[in-house]
């Protein structure tokens, strides 16, 4: 196991270098610098006065030598002012060092934000906060929720409760969550008005039961469908199995055979698609957070791509390559200790 977990992290550290090389390629296209350039200096700059600001800044470097200063392999050069000749700091609201020195990813410094004035770090840490706790009460909601309905439409296949809460799940996964947001917001917060608090104010003055059930429920209602669907298909699976029969032979009741055989080899499967729901989240928040104004990781990411601001979207993309192949790594691993026969050599 510990030969699979290496061999495994040092996949995912080249898949991350290869990503990052695609996403740093794709956010330093020319039109993205020129607007980036033209948001810094005046509206009204000449093609001269973008390209000279560009090349004082080093966006006009070679493209290795630029990446590699992004992650902290390079040292990254100072600007020079051509009036004094003094070098300067890039970015001034940000402190950039003045001297050429060692500073990147890997230690620490994911840049500036050119649209919040500050280092990426001071905005991108409270978002991922913000965004963590959305997470983690979709996470309570969703999973007990899709698992319960799952087993109970598998515990008896082809009955009416297992037809009834089958159309519930298809309805939920068919359901997006921009759909189902404006549901929501219509009949709890328009008509019934027990949920109109702003999820906007959630992360400034503390989450609340009346600003934070709209977004958690519309992201737990996506993603139950589809995992009480999965543990649905596991659970019919294994009440079809040859040691249900023995056990139900030997004499013993049907919940217990349930509680006792059925439910451990049933969640083996939906294991798997919990951990994957992850990455999905990580989509899902984008739209979410921008519906209610929920001011976490995907609503900076949005305002990172929409003021082109090239180090904060980089850094977001980071974070999103990250989650996606850790949680990967823990679902194969977690996967090979639930189920006994896959042996991992």
């Amino acid at each position: 196991m510990f030969t699979f977990i290496l061999r495994r992290t040092g996949v995912m550290a080249l898949t991350m270098l290869c990503l990052t090389v695609v996403v740093f390629f794709l956010v330093n296209l020319d039109p993205n610098l020129r607007k980036l350039s033209i948001s810094q200096t005046n509206m009204r700059a000449s093609d001269a006065q973008i390209e000279s600001w560009l090349e004082i800044n080093g966006y006009r470097d070679p493209f290795f030598e630029r990446y590699a200063a992004w992650l902290g392999a390079w040292q990254k050069q100072p600007n020079i002012d051509r009036e004094t000749g003094l070098a300067v700091s890039r970015f001034k609201y940000c402190d950039d060092p003045t001297e050429p020195t060692f500073t990147g990813v890997i230690q620490g410094d994911f840049g500036c934000s050119t649209k919040f004035k500050r280092k990426v770090s001071d905005k991108l840490v409270p978002a991922l906060q913000a965004t963590g706790w959305l997470m983690f009460w979709v996470m309570v909601v969703m999973i007990p929720s899709a698992l319960l309905i799952g087993i109970l439409a598998g515990m008896r296949e082809g009955s009416r409760t297992d037809r009834s809460l089958s159309v519930v799940s298809i309805i939920s996964t068919a359901t997006p969550e921009y759909v189902s947001g404006v549901f929501f917001t219509v009949i709890f917060a328009s008509w019934l008005g027990i949920l109109n608090g702003s999820a906007a104010t959630a992360t400034s003055k503390g989450i609340t039961f009346y600003n934070f059930s709209l977004p958690v429920m519309t992201m737990a209602l996506y993603g139950m469908g589809y995992i009480a669907r999965m543990t649905r298909a596991s659970m019919v699976e294994v009440m079809t199995a040859q040691y249900i029969r023995t056990a139900r032979l030997k004499g013993m009741s049907f919940y217990a055979v349930i509680i006792k055989h059925a439910l451990r080899n049933a969640l083996i499967a939906p294991f798997t698609v919990i951990m994957l729901q992850f990455p999905w989240l990580l989509t899902g928040v984008v739209i979410v957070e921008i519906m209610f104004r929920y001011q976490g990781f995907g609503y900076t990411l949005v305002q990172a791509a929409g003021n082109n601001d090239i180090d904060l979207l980089l850094a977001c993309s980071l974070v999103s390559v990250v989650v996606v192949l850790v949680t990967q790594l823990i679902s194969d691993v977690g996967y090979a200790y639930l189920n006994p026969r896959i042996r991992v050599k």
